[in-house]
Order: structure tokens, then C-alpha cells, then sequence
């Protein structure tokens, strides 16, 4: 299982990032491509420290919702996403390729990830938009009961899925992600670190309600705007990478 982490979202002008304490850790990461956070200064920095480090780079674009971190949904006709998502992935590859880097995957922020996740129609201009670029990247998105379902979906339009779980976030009993604003959804650095654990060795997790969820992961997300989270890489590195 490989650690992914969203990056490059901290403000050009904030030195001191998680960008430079994570990326020693992760094997995949996901920078934000300028529609919910992503300075250009900020964007090449994490690029260069994604060379440094040998850390493959994906995508990670968003609704265009700069004042809300893109954690808003937004009605957009397919067209629109389809078109804003070849933009975001565009000037980010513009940019990994001055750095001599290659674009690995993309995965979607915020609102536009859930809304992927819970709206067929939605997804399925996700999957266009991948499809449809000029060089097929497989696509992250959550790894949920519905898999084989995805999958399928995914198939269908000649794109690859990886699928994902969340080492620093609650689950609820159906699979999906406790949301944020409900006590306890993001996990502080020993629930995150118990969580990996059983993951790694049962292949499931405990939801909210205290049942044992599985889940079949080919990666495994922490995020890079969780202090508690970021504390942990180190340590999370070890246990995914000592298997």
C-alpha cells in the first residue's frame, strides 16, 4: 500500500508548510492546482521537493472555490468540469515538466471528491474529464462497498481506479467519512496511528459506532492540513512500508 498526501496548500509566503516534513515519507502527492489553494511559488516549490525526494506527483483540482478551500459544492454542467479539471491538471503538468517530473494521477479535492463519490453524473464527468485528457491518468478516489461498481464505471470510459483509505479520518458505518464538523471526524496522531495499524494487519477499521469495517485499499491517504496527521508520517511510513 502506497501513502498519498494532499500538497502544496499552504500560502506562498508561509515558509515552514507541511510540504517539507511530509514529502520525505510519502510515496504519492497530490498538489492542489490553483482553484482551492496552490500559489505558483508554492506549486514549484513542492515540485522541486517532490523531485528531491523521488515522490510521484498527481493532480489535485478542485471546484473553482478559492474563499471556501473548495469544500463547497458547486452545480456545474459536465461541461464545465470537464473543461475546469483538464485547466487545473494542465498547468500543473506545465509545471512538473519544467521541473523534469511526470504527472503519475489525479485526484480530486474537497467538494468535487464527495460530490464524485455520492453523483453519478458528476462522476461520470470526472471519468470523461480523465478520459479525455491527452494522456490517461489513473484516477484516486475512496475505496467504499461500491468498488466493483466504480470500477465498472471506470472501465467502461478506459480509465484505471486506485482506491483509497483514510488514516487520519472517523468512518461511519456505511463506508463513507464522518464529516468534518461532527466531534472526532479528524483523528489526532495516536487514533491515526491505531487506525493505520489495524488497517495494515485486518484490513479493516472501527467506524463511529464501533463496528469493523473492511476495507480494500491500494493506498492510503493522510492529510497534509491535519497538525495531529503530520506528526505521525514518520511513523505511519514505517508501519505501511514494514509489511
Amino acid at each position: 500500500m502506497q501513502l498519498n498526501c494532499d500538497l502544496g496548500e499552504s500560502d506562498a509566503n508561509w515558509r515552514e508548510g507541511p510540504e517539507s516534513r511530509v514529502m520525505p515519507y510519502v510515496d504519492l502527492a497530490n498538489i492542489a492546482c490553483g482553484y482551492h489553494a496552490g500559489e505558483p511559488e508554492t506549486l514549484q516549490r513542492t515540485l522541486a521537493l517532490a523531485r528531491k525526494y523521488n515522490v510521484a506527483v498527481g493532480a489535485h483540482p478542485s471546484y473553482p472555490d478559492r474563499s471556501g478551500f473548495g469544500r463547497r459544492s458547486m452545480e456545474l454542467q459536465n461541461a464545465e468540469i470537464i473543461a475546469m479539471l483538464h485547466y487545473q491538471i494542465g498547468a500543473l503538468e506545465g509545471m512538473a515538466l519544467s521541473e523534469g517530473l511526470t504527472l503519475s494521477h489525479m485526484k480530486p479535492h474537497g467538494a468535487l471528491y464527495h460530490d464524485m463519490m455520492t453523483s453519478r453524473r458528476v462522476r461520470g464527468a470526472v471519468f470523461e474529464a480523465v478520459a479525455s485528457y491527452h494522456r490517461v491518468l489513473p484516477l484516486i478516489m475512496q475505496a467504499t462497498a461500491r468498488a466493483n461498481e466504480h470500477r465498472e464505471e471506470a472501465h467502461s470510459v478506459g480509465i484505471t481506479l486506485w482506491f483509497e483509505a483514510f488514516a487520519d479520518r472517523r468512518y461511519a458505518d456505511d463506508g463513507s467519512l464522518l464529516p468534518r464538523d461532527k466531534p472526532g471526524a479528524v483523528l489526532d496522531q495516536e487514533a491515526t496511528l491505531d487506525q493505520t495499524t489495524q488497517l495494515c494487519r485486518e484490513g479493516t477499521v472501527t467506524t463511529a459506532n464501533g463496528a469493523a469495517l473492511t476495507i480494500a485499499a491500494d493506498t492510503l491517504c493522510l492529510h497534509g492540513d491535519n497538525p495531529e496527521a503530520v506528526n505521525a508520517i514518520a511513523a505511519l511510513h514505517t508501519l505501511i512500508h514494514s509489511r
